[in-house]
């Protein structure tokens, strides 16, 4: 018995080293499925796996989840800013053109 907690205790610590290697170095999963009949494509799907520890990934150039209003505070604050923005910019016109509609019927 006492061998085989040895075991389970080596492969642990294996599992622990490959998963660390992993993430520090990265690595990509890719495949393609494609479903066609009599070469008339029906479906055509592409698919990418990246993974690696976001300190991986952000010296790749990855950063989407900083930009997803979803996962990240920063993102919901920078989208209602250029919502707002949008709005008041939208106010603006809204309001010159009642202006000149104003003087028309004057």
């Amino acid at each position: 018995m006492a061998e085989q907690k040895m075991m389970h205790a080596t492969n642990a610590t294996n599992l622990a080293d490959i998963l660390e290697r992993v993430l520090d170095k990265g690595i990509v999963i890719a495949g393609d499925i494609k479903i066609s009949i009599a070469d008339v494509d029906l479906l055509n799907i592409k698919i990418r796996l990246l993974i690696a520890s976001v300190d991986k990934a952000m010296e790749m150039g990855i950063n989407w989840w900083q930009q997803d209003p979803y996962l990240s505070s920063e993102a919901s604050y920078a989208l209602s800013d250029a919502k707002e923005a949008r709005l008041e910019k939208e106010n603006k016109m809204l309001k010159s053109k009642l202006e000149r509609l104003k003087a028309e019927v004057k």
